[in-house]
């Protein structure tokens, strides 16, 4: 079953996929990195395991809501007949344990972010939010742990806990559950959809400028910053060998553009200088124009 609402990368993950390539991270900045991309891989993951429920369902991933100015983020939400389900889904890997109500790694005394906290916060502002809309359907949700190299031990029985030897019994589970969507139900979803924050108050990046960064164009499959070309009709990654258009390698780097510059206006000679290694303006001229609208004359002309 496709997701009524499909994942996509985050702002802040798409920014330092750019950012890592061009500059070069604080320690910080690539252990916070790491955890973001680690964490949108097992996402993914889960949302394998739910794009095989065959039955009437709305799946809605990554939703980030405010309720009274209070935002929350919710990694996967499932909209059943009768009861709501959001998953706050983890890729913790090793071994950890539970320990009078909070979680650490198995060997330290170092204590970590406690996911039951997240879902618990998620599950309170979820409730008076469905409420404002009109909805008042019990809400089940659960911790989900979808890494099949961690182990939680002294785990409480009492808690919502997916393991990930679990993850089967409850895509089972999730399937089995009566339900038979209606029109309220495809209400509820939209205005969940409407709701969705696109810029999460979350987000954290380093500072950072445009003649800070290196330049180039960034591969799209490893993300290595390619800087020379070597054919004139494509371009291709020197580290993982993937090939590009010119014309689709252009379209992304002004995509990368405004994420990083949502202020800057898109000319030519901005391209020209941030991709690098296209040696001719003219064929970046007639990419924009063919994809763009030009706005202005002469030395104030730009694409929208």
């Amino acid at each position: 079953m496709p997701p009524y609402k499909k994942r996509l990368k985050s702002h802040e993950l798409r920014a330092l996929d750019s950012l890592n390539a061009r500059m070069e991270l604080s320690s910080k900045d690539k252990q916070h990195y790491a955890y973001l991309e680690k964490g949108y891989q097992g996402e993914l993951v889960f949302d394998q395991l739910t794009s095989r429920l065959q039955n009437d369902l709305y799946i809605l991933n990554d939703l980030c809501l405010e309720h009274n100015k209070s935002f929350f983020q919710i990694d996967t939400l499932i909209i059943s007949q009768q009861t709501i389900y959001p998953y706050e889904v983890k890729n913790f890997e090793g071994d950890y344990r539970y320990e009078l109500g909070n979680f650490y790694p198995k060997l330290s005394k170092d204590e970590i972010k406690n996911p039951l906290d997240q879902l618990k916060r998620s599950k309170s502002l979820l409730r008076p939010s469905l409420k404002n809309l009109g909805f008042q359907l019990p809400i089940e949700g659960s911790l989900t742990f979808v890494n099949p190299n961690f182990t939680l031990y002294q785990a409480p029985l009492n808690e919502p806990i997916i393991h990930p030897t679990q993850l089967n019994s409850l895509m089972k589970k999730l399937n089995d559950v009566p339900s038979k969507l209606t029109n309220r139900h495809k209400l509820l979803a939209d205005q969940l959809i409407s709701m969705h924050q696109t810029d999460s108050p979350y987000t954290r990046l380093p500072s950072y400028t445009f003649n800070g960064l290196q330049k180039g164009t960034i591969c799209a499959v490893c993300h290595s910053l390619i800087c020379s070309m070597e054919r004139r009709e494509k371009i291709v990654c020197e580290t993982c060998g993937h090939e590009e258009t010119v014309d689709s390698a252009v379209l992304r780097s002004v995509e990368e553009l405004l994420l990083l510059f949502p202020d800057m206006k898109i000319t030519t000679n901005i391209v020209y200088e941030w991709c690098r290694v296209i040696e001719s303006k003219k064929q970046i001229s007639r990419i924009l124009k063919q994809n763009y609208t030009l706005i202005g004359f002469g030395q104030w002309a730009h694409y929208e």
